[in-house]
């Protein structure tokens, strides 16, 4: 098995010789990438703030009637707030707790699943280069250092490729799952302020009287 791959081969040729060079283990490796860049990509939506203003600049807009249709947690959050403060409910700070949990489910999807598969990747990485290696060591004890379809290639190759892929995969999950986390503490922060304005500042919901 060769170490590299043909040049002249087509993308599909080309992906399925990389992956038939890495060993049983690219398949897992495949099913993390994609289950990462779903995660990724469904957590980048649900993290969305809305408007980019602060919070009480926001709840003095809402509260006025002046802003737009609310797009986003916070947005959402404000506006769910206000109407329940607008009815005068008693301890309104545990309906809040009850109407806002939904959106601190909704900062936490998809964080847990990211996690395991950043952490999954390079340890199937690693086993890949484990098996690789094991397979060069049989080689040279069998004497098949210079076999043409197997050997020493077949190993180095095995072990070479699949560190390749797990660091490809987790490296890029890590830089983008420390930008999300801190979109939802922040998120969370929006959500916490909310409510302490609603149950603190009654006033607030007078600028526009």
């Amino acid at each position: 098995m060769a170490l590299g791959l043909d040049p002249n081969a087509g993308v599909i040729e080309s992906i399925g010789a990389y992956l038939n060079a890495g060993g049983l283990v690219m398949p897992a490796l495949v099913a993390c990438a994609v289950v990462l860049w779903y995660a990724l990509g469904a957590r980048w939506v649900l993290l969305e703030r809305g408007s980019g203003k602060n919070v009480r600049v926001l709840m003095r807009k809402y509260a006025d009637g002046r802003a737009k249709a609310p797009d986003g947690i916070v947005d959402l959050a404000i506006v769910r707030g206000l109407s329940l403060r607008n009815k005068d409910r008693p301890f309104l700070r545990r309906y809040l707790d009850d109407a806002f949990s939904e959106f601190e489910t909704q900062v936490k999807r998809y964080s847990t699943t990211i996690t395991v598969v950043v952490a999954i990747a390079p340890l199937l990485g690693l086993l890949g280069t484990v098996s690789g290696m094991i397979e060069t060591f049989e080689s040279l004890g069998d004497m098949s250092m210079f076999s043409q379809t197997g050997g020493i290639a077949a190993g180095i190759s095995t072990a070479l490729f699949t560190t390749q892929l797990g660091l490809v995969v987790a490296v890029p999950g890590v830089i983008l799952k420390s930008v999300l986390d801190r979109r939802q503490r922040q998120l969370e922060l929006d959500l916490d302020q909310i409510k302490d304005l609603l149950v603190s500042s009654p006033d607030l919901l007078k600028a526009g009287e």
